[in-house]
């Protein structure tokens, strides 16, 4: 089992940034792999960026690319989401998720059926 808790939401205005951290517990840390999504009102669920074990490798959604940053510290247990230059359409509730793996995959994984443990989301609103 593998418990998360994100942190790290609110209300900010367009250009402005925030750092969401999702801190996990429960099981090895180093040998999950970690993602992003978020939801909209109204909308489904949808990918935002993900990592790899010991952080080898991230894929980030082209609607957040070079604004938004995956990374992780093991150390901590702790996965992050550096979000820039932030844009009304970025308001949505996010979501960590964990897939366990096995230390040295260097795989990232995309879809929300590949995840078996989800955080139960912080809400980020930007206001135009």
């Amino acid at each position: 089992q593998v418990q998360l808790v994100e942190s790290g939401g609110g209300l900010v205005q367009a250009g402005d940034s925030l750092r969401l951290s999702c801190a996990a517990s429960g099981r090895t840390f180093s040998s999950s792999a970690m993602g992003w999504f978020r939801q909209a009102p109204g909308k489904e669920r949808e990918f935002v960026a993900a990592i790899s074990c010991l952080g080898s490798n991230t894929y980030h959604v082209d609607s957040v690319k070079g604004r938004f940053t995956i990374s992780r510290d093991d150390a901590k247990n702790t996965v992050y989401l550096q979000m820039n230059k932030l844009k009304p359409e970025d308001t949505a509730v996010y979501y960590c998720a964990a897939r366990n793996t096995y230390w040295s995959d260097r795989s990232y994984y995309t879809g929300p059926n590949e995840y078996s443990y989800w955080g139960q989301g912080t809400q980020v609103t930007v206001s135009s």
